[in-house]
C-alpha cells in the first residue's frame, strides 16, 4: 500500500473524519467558568498494512482568560503550578493555544483526504465540552472538530478490555503508564491516542471492520 492509498483508507475508515486525540488540564469541571490551564493534540496517521498510529503532539500551557476560575482542588489534582516563572513565560493565550492545535490540524485533514476532524479523547466529553466553550469565547471562526461527535477511550477500552480508568486501560492493552507522569496534557494524550489506536488495531486484526466493508459492499450488489 502507498502513502497515498493510506491516506485514501483513513479517510474512508471513519466516514471522512480524522481522529485527533485532545486532553486538557483545567481548573475545575465548569467549562464555561474554569479556565483551561494545558491543552495538548496527538494527530494519527496510517501505516502501509491500514494500522493506526499516533504520528505528531502538540503541547502547551494556557494562560487563564481574564476572569477564569480556578479551583485549587483541580491544581492539587494535576499537580500544576500557575505561579511557576518558566510556565509563565511558556503559557500562550488560550486564542493562541487553539491556533496552534488548529492549524496542524487542518493540514492533516487536507493531507488524509478528510472533511473534518473529530476528537477522540478519555471521558471525551470533558474536554470537548472544554474545547467548544474556549472556540466560542474565542471567537473562533473555522473550528476543524466535529461540534458534538467524538470517540470516548474510556467507553471504548470498557468493552475491550472491562477498565474505564486510563492507567488500568493502558496497562490491559500491554501499554506502559507512569502514574507519576500522569494528568500532564502531553502524558495523558500520547498515551491516549496509544491506547485509540490498539483499540482499532485490534479491531482490524479480528477482521472486524474489514469484514463490515466487504457486507457493505455484498448488500450493495
Amino acid at each position: 500500500m502507498t502513502e497515498a492509498n493510506a491516506h485514501v483508507l483513513m479517510a474512508q475508515r471513519f466516514r471522512s473524519f480524522l481522529p485527533v486525540v485532545v486532553d486538557l488540564e483545567t481548573g475545575g469541571f465548569n467549562a464555561e467558568r474554569d479556565a483551561i490551564l494545558e491543552i495538548a493534540a496527538v494527530t494519527l496517521t496510517m501505516d502501509a498494512q491500514g494500522n493506526l498510529l499516533p504520528d505528531a503532539t502538540y503541547a502547551f500551557h494556557v494562560e487563564p482568560f481574564e476572569g477564569a476560575n480556578i479551583e485549587q482542588a483541580a491544581l492539587d489534582f494535576t499537580g500544576i503550578d500557575i505561579d511557576n516563572p518558566l510556565r509563565k513565560r511558556m503559557a500562550l493565550m488560550e486564542s493562541q493555544a487553539l491556533g496552534e492545535i488548529f492549524r496542524p490540524v487542518r493540514k492533516a485533514i487536507k493531507a488524509n483526504q478528510c472533511t473534518r476532524a473529530i476528537l477522540v479523547g478519555h471521558n471525551a466529553s470533558f474536554d470537548h465540552g472544554f474545547l467548544n466553550a474556549a472556540v466560542n469565547r474565542c471567537g473562533i471562526k473555522r473550528n476543524p472538530f466535529h461540534p458534538f461527535s467524538s470517540f470516548d477511550t474510556a467507553t471504548l477500552s470498557g468493552l475491550v478490555y472491562g477498565q474505564t480508568v486510563l492507567a488500568r486501560a493502558c496497562r490491559a492493552a500491554g501499554i506502559e503508564f507512569d502514574n507519576s507522569a500522569a494528568h500532564s496534557a502531553r502524558y495523558d494524550t500520547e498515551r491516549t491516542a496509544e491506547l485509540f489506536c490498539a483499540i482499532v488495531n485490534r479491531f482490524k486484526d479480528m477482521g472486524g471492520w474489514e469484514l463490515a466493508q466487504r457486507e457493505q459492499g455484498m448488500e450493495g450488489d
